[in-house]
């Protein structure tokens, strides 16, 4: 079960007040939350003592049953609207037992974030570390296919009283995606919150173990997932990617800012500079600089930040993202050591 089929089954129940169904009447609130077939969430009603509240209710727990499964149980919880909804407080008591972790942010899509967190966290995995990595693009998932296990689906299993779930694990990382979780073929059009929610469960409804990294793919851009993520986990820092294009430098310089804002204050590990250079593999010492030459460099030195590494735009980078191998399995492969480089400076 996951938020969307909630809200599916929910346009089934109508509030007589205004004929509408429950969706379209703007009153479920967005604190959908999951746990096997369990599920609680809000319901906003125009004012207390309401006629229809208790009709509502029932309706939307018959509806759940209906057209989900008839083994859940619901937790509904009726909010008025002259409630002060207060927003969570910050809680950096991490959830995730991980020596190291660390966010892979672009700030803008198409720069290779994905890939670059991909092949990081098998590079790490190589050295005998034990890896986790979440894919945080709800809008965007892409890490099952780039892992070559989109048919997966992860269960859950019963520890110290509590229902998690077990990621997938493939070339020795410990993986989780909202992938898993979706069809495939269906945009997902969920509002900030429910998409912050889904993110939480992913972090704190998981078994992940003991880690010594665990890597956080996130969602292109500036959002609410994002403060989701920084309020809900301790991060050791952020790790920008870029393209040396002025276009993508500018949304990356925006992220920088971002995680250094004194309310946020996350620290900034270093800028990897993707899509340096093209080389072709029938010319491996030839370089042609297709987005410009040494952007990302540039801006590291002019924000004083780390530059972690220079990725060149390769064929086998991209094929082995399409066909669920990434590169970094391919060890002493020339694209494949430009990230063991980049994992050696985070070990340091």
């Amino acid at each position: 079960m996951y938020p969307q089929q909630v809200i599916d089954a929910l346009r089934h129940v109508r509030y007589p007040g205004t004929g509408k169904d429950l969706i379209e009447s703007g009153m479920l609130e967005d604190d959908i939350r999951i746990s096997g077939f369990e599920v609680s969430f809000s319901l906003i009603f125009p004012k207390e003592n309401d006629p229809f509240l208790k009709s509502v209710v029932k309706a939307s727990e018959v509806a759940l049953q209906t057209y989900i499964d008839p083994n859940i149980s619901a937790h509904i919880h009726p909010k008025f609207v002259k409630e002060n909804i207060k927003s969570p407080t910050t809680n950096h008591q991490s959830p995730i037992h991980a020596k190291h972790v660390i966010a892979i942010h672009s700030g803008k899509g198409g720069v290779g974030k994905s890939t670059v967190a991909a092949n990081l966290a098998v590079s790490l995995a190589n050295k005998g570390f034990r890896v986790g990595l979440l894919d945080a693009d709800i809008h965007g998932p892409s890490m099952p296919k780039m892992f070559h296990c989109e048919d997966a689906r992860p269960y859950s299993v019963d520890l110290d009283g509590r229902t998690l779930i077990e990621p997938i694990e493939q070339y020795g990382v410990k993986m989780l995606s909202i992938g898993f979780f979706v069809d495939p073929s269906q945009a997902i059009i969920w509002r900030g919150g429910m998409a912050s929610n889904a993110i939480k469960q992913l972090i704190e409804d998981v078994h992940w173990g003991e880690l010594d990294y665990f890597l956080i793919d996130l969602p292109p851009g500036t959002s609410d997932i994002h403060l989701t993520l920084i309020s809900s986990i301790q991060l050791t820092g952020v790790i920008v990617v870029t393209t040396p294009q002025p276009v993508a430098l500018v949304d990356a310089r925006k992220g920088v800012e971002m995680f250094q804002n004194e309310k946020i204050n996350v620290p900034i590990l270093g800028l990897i500079e993707n899509m340096a250079w093209f080389t072709p593999a029938e010319l491996p010492n030839n370089k042609y600089y297709i987005f410009g030459r040494d952007g990302g460099k540039q801006l590291a030195q002019e924000l004083n930040i780390p530059l972690l590494g220079q990725i060149p735009l390769v064929q086998s980078i991209r094929e082995g993202g399409d066909e669920g191998t990434p590169i970094a399995l391919q060890t002493g492969h020339p694209a494949a050591e430009a990230f063991e480089k980049i994992c050696q400076i985070l070990q340091n």
